[in-house]
């Protein structure tokens, strides 16, 4: 089935009172409904989790919790997304925010983990852990301990011709300094990656 691009999408709201509220995206107008509802099983199954993840449980100390997305890449069939849950609890010196995200190939049916961009046994922890050690030291970020390397399934997103790796709060660096947040051209690493795959349809002249 052919599908339209850029996908349509339309913000769905859970309400739980005025301080309770999740925001999230639900994709519409797709040739392949049964494509669609995994896709969108997928962005509300993310959501439930964040929520279970934060709440633990326990919902009375629960002050304040905001659910939020934005959609990072909608063209060339590459739909990547970013969702957030912000969470108070009485009493506590601040909130937590909690990052995930999603990407996939609308055309070829398929959700994407960070090795499914590169090549077969191509080192793209390796590559990627340099570029991350790199910006750190020019970014001067300060660490909350030393930089030892990227996990093999590191949270990313696609934007355009980025590829953004990132951590959550704490991870990293100081709760201060937010999310640490690393972009890298896709010609940084167009010697490894997956020419059929997102960062090379997106490298692609077209």
């Amino acid at each position: 089935m052919t599908e339209v691009f850029p996908v349509t999408t339309h913000t769905r709201v859970v309400r739980a009172g005025e301080e309770i509220v999740i925001y999230y995206p639900e994709v519409v107008g797709l040739a392949d409904p049964a494509w669609q509802r995994t896709v969108n099983t997928m962005i509300v199954k993310q959501a439930q989790d964040m929520i279970d993840e934060q709440v633990a449980g326990d919902i009375s100390t629960v002050n304040t919790l905001i659910g939020q997305y934005e959609l990072k890449n909608n063209q060339r069939n590459i739909f990547s997304l970013t969702q957030s849950n912000y969470l108070y609890r009485m009493q506590a010196a601040h909130g937590m925010t909690i990052l995930r995200s999603l990407t996939f190939d609308m055309s070829k049916h398929r959700v994407y983990s960070l090795k499914d961009l590169f090549k077969p046994s191509s080192p793209y922890v390796e590559r990627l852990s340099a570029i991350v050690a790199q910006q750190i030291k020019e970014r001067d970020i300060g660490l909350l301990s030393p930089f030892t390397g990227i996990a093999a399934d590191q949270s990313f997103y696609i934007a355009d011709k980025t590829l953004v790796l990132y951590f959550q709060l704490y991870e990293l660096t100081p709760y201060v300094f937010g999310f640490p947040f690393f972009p890298i051209s896709v010609y940084e690493l167009s010697d490894i990656i997956d020419e059929d795959g997102p960062l090379g349809i997106m490298a692609a002249n077209i």
